[in-house]
């Protein structure tokens, strides 16, 4: 449940800013100045959540976070002025990183592949039903604002339930939570840049940087794209680009079974090969319902890459250095998201939405060469990254 409520706002902006940008009379390409300033301040939380998390456990790093969230999608709903949506993306991504950190090292640690997977099949669910929820109200007659003021009330029932399952938290939570205070701080103070020392963490940082730049830039500019290069209507492209989180549901809800048959790696290579495909029919002259089917290839590519690399995170780093490493990684993953969305918005608005699918191919054959070389240097015993630290 909080996974859902982490992708429920997850894919608002990008459905909703076709609409938004016109009504607060901004440029197209402001959008990637929001994107920019909510995954910076994710990056920071990111970073210092397996502090927080040691202190304070999970299931009240969670509470406190989706709360946050909530509180900024209502800011949302409110703001009167372009200026107003910066300031409300910095609680927004601080909530989103903490939830995004924790949650994935606890399910690595303590579940398995299958479990991980389901959990960021739940993420789509969320991100699938926030375009669906945006474009049904559009087309009620409704603004983007009520979007914005649903999510936000969906967030706030999420965060009553996840107070009630608390103690059921404290069951499961790592040893270091209930640890003394000196062990506490110890493993508080481990410095997680220690872990880059190696190429296999280097490869696993660069491969989280380029999926999360892909993802998001289908996220932010799925909708824009249709609306621009395929001439949709924004109020439809706003419903249709749910096509794409479609793909990632069903392809993480799939990869949860095959996982029982094939390794995270090969899961990882598999959804690799498949995003490429699903790029270059984008690139194609086709007809619009084949570019739309694209979108759901890209979704079920994309699906079992991030889930699974985050699996791995225990095996690559060690349980003692997972949190620790969870949370670079994260941070890695979010520094894309800052950086490459709002480069490829300023790019696509000046020249082309047209650019898009090149730009995901660029991303894919990327991720294919350092997914590889990263299992290379896993398997031809590199030093791990404690041995380094």
């Amino acid at each position: 449940m909080a996974f859902i409520s982490l992708g429920l706002p997850d894919s608002l902006l990008g459905s909703s800013w076709p609409m938004m940008n016109t009504a607060l009379g901004v440029p197209v390409g402001n959008a990637g100045f929001i994107s920019a300033v909510m995954s910076g301040s994710t990056i920071v939380s990111s970073l210092f959540s397996h502090r927080l998390i040691r202190r304070c456990g999970t299931g009240r790093v969670t509470v406190v976070s989706v709360a946050m969230t909530a509180v900024a999608l209502l800011g949302y709903s409110l703001a009167p002025s372009f200026p107003w949506l910066l300031v409300m993306a910095v609680p927004l991504g601080l909530g989103a990183g903490a939830v995004d950190s924790g949650l994935n090292e606890f399910v690595a640690e303590h579940y398995e592949a299958k479990h991980m997977n389901w959990l960021h099949c739940s993420w789509g669910i969320g991100a699938m039903l926030g375009p669906v929820l945006v474009s049904a109200l559009a087309h009620s007659g409704y603004g983007w604002r009520s979007g914005y003021r649903s999510i936000s009330m969906i967030q706030f029932v999420l965060v009553g339930l996840l107070l009630f399952s608390l103690p059921m938290w404290r069951k499961f939570e790592h040893p270091a939570a209930d640890a003394p205070d000196a062990a506490k701080e110890a493993a508080g103070k481990k410095n997680p840049f220690a872990l880059l020392h190696t190429k296999t963490a280097a490869f696993a940082m660069l491969t989280f940087f380029l999926y999360i730049s892909a993802e998001s830039s289908v996220i932010l500019w799925g909708a824009s794209y249709l609306a621009k290069a395929k001439g949709i209507p924004p109020e439809s492209a706003a419903g249709w680009i749910s096509l794409f989180f479609l793909g990632i549901t069903a392809g993480r809800m799939l990869s949860g079974f095959v996982s029982v048959k094939l390794s995270n790696e090969k899961l990882i290579h598999y959804g690799t090969i498949l995003l490429i495909f699903g790029c270059v029919l984008m690139l194609l002259p086709l007809p619009d319902p084949v570019t739309l089917c694209a979108l759901i290839l890209v979704g079920l590519g994309l699906a079992p890459i991030f889930p699974s690399m985050l699996h791995q995170t225990p095996v690559y780093f060690k349980n003692e250095n997972a949190q620790a490493a969870m949370g670079l990684q994260m941070a890695c993953a979010y520094t894309g998201t800052t950086l490459m969305p709002p480069l490829f918005g300023q790019l696509f608005s000046h020249i082309s939405f047209s650019l898009m699918p090149y730009v995901l191919l660029l991303c894919g054959i990327g991720l294919l060469f350092f997914t590889l070389r990263l299992s290379a240097a896993f398997q031809t015993g590199t030093p791990r990254a404690e041995e380094v630290s």
